[in-house]
C-alpha cells in the first residue's frame, strides 16, 4: 500500500520519491516539479452516483430502475486501491465521481442523466513500484478499454507519460511517477446508444461466401478513396467514402468477395513519428479494442463514427462483399516502459501485460514493446467480447490477427491449445465468422505457419516467397512450387484442414507492391526517416534490368508481363488468393517496401493509373482472371488433389509435366527447371452440390515459363485431352491476355514465349 504522504504529493501534482534502495545507483531519491494538473479544470464533483451493475463492462447507456434514463459504467481494475469516473464538457471540464462499489475487482456505478454523446475516462489509483510492475497513476486519465467511441487525437507531450519523461537523469526516468494531469492531452471515450431502435444487425444480410469460393482484397480506408475521382470530397477517406457507390463499383467489377480492412480499431500514433511530422498510417497501433478509428470518420466522433461504420457495412455487404477486419489483439500503443499510459499500463499494468521476470520490463513477442497477456482471464475476455462485439453489433465478417502466434502463447511458448485459441474453437459466435492468422511473431519459437489448428485460415508467406522466387528465376527447382500451386498439402493437410487453409498471397501492406517487386531490387524507405534501415532486405525482388523508373520500353515491357504471370499465377492457384488494393492496375510505393508511416501520394491508391490503355488493360485481365475462378470449381477447390488415378483410363485429378509433354519424375521434381505444367482435371471433383449432385467442370492445363528464352512445350495427349486444348490466357501476348482464340490438337508443339503463362481448357 502507498503511505499516505505519497498519495497526497501525487495528488497535489508533486512527484513521489523513488522507494529507498530502488534506483540501483545509490543516489538520494529524486522528485519532479511541481504542478496543478490534477485540479485543471474541475468542477463540482458527480452526485449522485448509484451501485449500478458490474457486467457488461464498459459504459453502458440504459434506462435503470424507476425509469431512470443514464449510464452505468464497469472497470476491471485489478489490485487498484480505487477508481475514479471523470465526465468533460465540451470546454473540458471535468466532474469526477468515485465508483465505490466493487464485484470480483470490478468498479462500477450508475449515474443518472449521463446520455450517449458523454465524454468521459477513468483516473486509477493504486501503488507505484515499477520494480514489481505496479505503475498506478491517478494523475493520468486513461481511457476505457470497452469504449465504443473515441472523441480527439493522442498528443504525447510528457504529460501523458506515467513517469517522468523529460526528467534530465533519464536512466532512472521511468521510475519516477509523473503527477501532471493528462486529461487536456488525451481523447475521451464517448458513451453510445447501443441499443438504439432499428439498429438490429441481420444475419440474413450476410454475403456468407463459402472460404473456397473466397477472394480477398486488401484495403486501407482512407487509402483507397482518399483519391477516388467518384467519391465526393468530404467523404474522401473514410467509412462513408468506402461505402459510396463510386468505391463498391470497382469492388464487384474487380470481382472480390470480401475486403480485409487494414486495422480500424481506435490507434495512437508513436511518440518517434510525431517527433518527425509523421503519423502511423497502418494503424498496428491499437489503444481501443471497441472503437471504429475515429479519425476515418465523415460524420463526427462524437458516436456518429459507429453508425458510419456500419452502414458502411452494410453497403458492401448489400453488394454482395463481406468485410474482414485486421486486427492487432498482440499489444497496444502504450508500448514499453518507456511508452506513454493512455489505458491499460494505467489500469492494471501487471494484469494486461506480460512483464518479465524483472517485472519493470516488459516480454516483447511483437517487436512493439509489450505483449497482452492473453492467459489471463481478464485480457481473454476483453478480446473475445471485443471480436463478438464486432461481428454481433457492427456486422463484420472476419478477422484476420496481426502476429497470431503472440496470442497462441501460453506462458512462454506458441501452444496450440492455448487458452486463446481453445476459447475461440468452442464460442458459438467466434467459432462461424472467417479466421485468418498471420502466424508468426517475433519471439523464439514464434514461426507458426501451417501449425494452426482447424477453423482457422492463415497467410502463407511460403507460398509468396515460392512465386516471387519461381519468376525471378532464383528457385533451385519446381518442388516447393508445385505444393504452393495446389494448396500447399504439405502444410495443412492434416486435422481436417483443406486446402483454404491457405491465404495465398504475392504482396501484402507490408512490403513492395505488385509493380514495385518489378521495378526495384532495394528498398527505398528514406522518406521513413529511419536512414533507409527499416523494412525489410529480403524483398525476392527483379527490377527487370533497371532500379526504379525507366524510359526503356523493353524494360517497361518485361515488367508489365511479369505482372501478368504473378496476378495470373496467384489467381489459378488452389488456395484463397488475396490481394492488395490497387495492384491490380500499378499502383506503386515508389520502392517504398515499409510505408507504415506515409500517409500521403506513397499510400494512397492512384486512381489516374486506369486511364493508362496498358495499366487498365491489367485491371481487365485480372478482372478475367476473378470471373474465371468463380465460374470453374476446379479452380477453387474444397478438398486436396489425391493424384491418383480415378478411373480406368488413368486420369488423374493433378498431374505435372515438362515441356516434353511427359509427366514429371522424381528427378525432374529436382532438377533446375524453368518450365512446369500443371494439369487439373474437371472430372471426379470431391464434394456435391448444393442439391447433392456430382461436381463436373471443365479440365485445363497451365503452362508456367519463367525463362528468359522462348521455349517449345509438347500438349500432353490422351487420356489428358484426347480432343486438344483452346488457349484462354497468355500473359506473353502484348494485348494483357488473349480471349478464347486459338486451339491445338493433342500432341501439339507449342511456343511458349519468354517469362510466360498460358492457360488452356481441355476440349471436351
Amino acid at each position: 500500500m502507498s503511505s499516505a504522504p505519497e498519495q497526497e504529493a501525487v495528488q497535489a501534482g508533486v512527484q513521489a520519491a523513488v522507494p529507498a534502495g530502488r534506483t540501483g545507483n545509490g543516489r538520494p531519491p529524486v522528485r519532479a516539479p511541481a504542478s496543478n494538473g490534477p485540479e485543471r479544470g474541475r468542477t463540482p464533483p458527480l452526485d449522485p452516483v448509484w451501485p449500478g451493475a458490474s457486467m457488461p463492462l464498459g459504459a453502458r447507456f440504459r434506462v435503470g430502475p424507476d425509469g431512470v434514463a443514464g449510464t452505468n459504467f464497469a472497470l476491471w481494475a485489478g489490485g487498484a486501491e480505487s477508481v475514479e469516473l471523470c465526465l468533460f464538457d465540451e470546454e473540458g471540464h471535468e466532474r469526477r465521481a468515485p465508483l465505490d462499489e466493487l464485484t470480483h475487482e470490478i468498479w462500477h456505478g450508475f449515474v443518472p442523466g449521463v446520455l450517449p454523446g458523454q465524454r468521459y475516462g477513468f483516473r486509477v489509483h493504486g501503488r507505484w513500484d515499477p520494480w514489481t510492475g505496479a505503475r498506478w497513476n491517478p494523475a493520468k486519465l486513461l481511457l476505457d478499454p470497452y469504449a465504443r467511441a473515441v472523441d480527439g487525437d493522442f498528443e504525447l507531450p510528457p504529460e501523458v507519460y506515467g513517469h517522468v519523461r523529460d526528467w534530465p537523469e533519464q536512466h532512472v526516468a521511468d521510475t519516477v511517477r509523473d503527477g501532471r494531469d493528462s486529461a487536456p492531452y488525451v481523447p475521451k471515450g464517448v458513451v453510445v446508444h447501443d441499443d438504439a431502435p432499428g439498429d438490429e444487425w441481420v444475419d440474413d444480410r450476410r454475403p456468407k461466401t463459402p472460404w473456397a469460393d473466397s477472394v480477398i482484397y486488401e484495403v486501407h480506408v482512407r487509402g483507397f478513396t482518399r483519391q477516388h475521382p467518384g467519391i465526393p470530397e468530404r467523404l474522401r477517406g473514410t467509412y462513408a467514402g468506402l461505402a459510396h457507390p463510386a468505391a463498391i463499383e470497382h469492388l464487384t467489377r474487380l470481382g472480390v468477395t470480401a475486403v480485409e480492412l487494414l486495422p480500424v480499431h481506435q490507434f495512437a500514433h508513436e511518440d518517434h513519428l510525431l517527433r518527425r511530422g509523421l503519423k502511423n498510417y497502418w494503424g498496428y497501433n491499437s489503444i481501443g479494442y471497441f472503437a471504429p478509428h475515429a479519425a476515418y470518420a465523415a460524420s463526427g466522433t462524437g458516436g456518429q463514427q459507429v453508425d458510419e461504420f456500419k452502414r458502411m457495412v452494410r453497403a458492401l455487404h448489400d453488394a454482395g462483399i463481406e468485410v474482414i477486419l485486421d486486427v492487432v489483439y498482440n499489444h497496444t500503443a502504450e508500448a514499453g516502459e518507456l511508452g506513454p499510459m493512455l489505458s491499460l499500463k494505467g489500469i492494471d499494468n501487471r494484469g494486461y501485460y506480460r512483464l518479465q521476470d524483472d517485472a519493470r520490463r516488459y516480454a516483447d513477442y511483437t517487436g512493439c514493446g509489450n505483449t497482452l497477456h492473453v492467459v489471463q482471464p481478464h485480457v481473454l475476455r476483453l478480446i473475445t467480447d471485443s471480436l463478438r462485439y464486432w461481428v454481433t453489433e457492427m456486422g463484420v465478417d472476419g478477422f484476420r490477427f496481426d502476429l497470431a502466434a503472440a496470442l497462441a502463447r501460453s506462458m512462454h511458448d506458441v501452444d496450440m491449445l492455448s487458452p486463446f485459441l481453445a476459447v475461440i474453437a468452442q464460442d458459438p459466435v467466434l467459432r462461424r465468422v472467417k479466421l485468418i492468422a498471420e502466424p508468426w511473431d517475433v519471439g523464439s519459437g514464434g514461426y507458426q505457419v501451417g501449425a494452426f489448428p482447424p477453423l482457422w485460415t492463415e497467410w502463407n508467406d511460403r507460398y509468396r516467397n515460392a512465386v516471387r522466387d519461381f519468376w525471378r528465376g532464383a528457385l533451385p527447382d519446381v518442388r516447393d512450387l508445385g505444393y504452393r500451386l495446389s494448396g500447399s498439402s504439405d502444410l495443412y493437410a492434416w486435422g481436417g484442414r483443406r486446402p483454404y487453409a491457405s491465404v495465398n498471397f504475392i504482396t501484402a501492406h507490408d512490403g513492395f507492391t505488385l509493380r514495385d517487386l518489378v521495378s526495384y531490387e532495394h528498398k527505398h524507405n528514406e522518406a521513413n526517416g529511419e536512414g533507409n534501415r527499416d523494412g525489410t532486405d529480403d524483398n525476392r525482388s527483379w527490377n527487370c534490368g533497371a532500379e526504379g523508373d525507366s524510359e526503356d520500353a523493353a524494360v517497361l515491357a518485361l515488367r508489365r508481363r511479369q505482372l501478368r504471370n504473378l496476378l495470373t499465377t496467384l489467381l489459378l492457384s488452389t488456395g484463397v488468393p488475396m490481394l492488395v488494393a490497387g495492384d491490380e492496375f500499378g499502383r506503386t510505393q515508389r520502392g517504398s517496401n515499409n510505408a507504415y508511416c506515409q500517409d500521403n501520394e506513397i499510400s494512397w491508391v492512384d486512381w489516374g493509373l486506369l486511364d493508362d490503355a496498358g495499366w487498365r488493360a491489367l485491371f481487365d485481365l485480372t478482372s478475367r482472371l476473378i470471373a474465371l475462378r468463380h465460374a470453374h470449381p476446379v479452380l477453387r477447390r474444397r478438398a486436396f488433389f489425391s493424384g491418383r488415378a480415378h478411373s480406368a483410363d488413368g486420369l488423374r485429378d493433378l498431374a505435372w509435366f515438362t515441356s516434353r509433354g511427359t509427366e514429371m519424375t522424381e528427378r525432374d521434381w529436382y532438377a533446375p527447371a524453368a518450365t512446369l505444367g500443371m494439369y487439373l482435371s474437371g472430372r471426379d471433383i470431391p464434394g456435391r452440390d448444393a442439391r447433392g449432385e456430382p461436381v463436373e467442370d471443365d479440365s485445363f492445363l497451365a503452362v508456367l515459363h519463367a525463362g528468359d528464352l522462348p521455349s517449345e512445350f509438347v500438349l500432353p495427349g490422351g487420356p489428358w485431352a484426347p480432343r486438344g486444348y483452346e488457349v484462354l490466357v497468355d500473359t506473353g501476348a502484348e494485348s494483357q491476355g488473349c480471349a478464347p482464340g486459338a486451339t491445338y490438337g493433342a500432341g501439339a508443339v507449342i511456343t511458349v514465349e519468354a517469362r510466360t503463362v498460358l492457360l488452356l481448357r481441355v476440349l471436351s
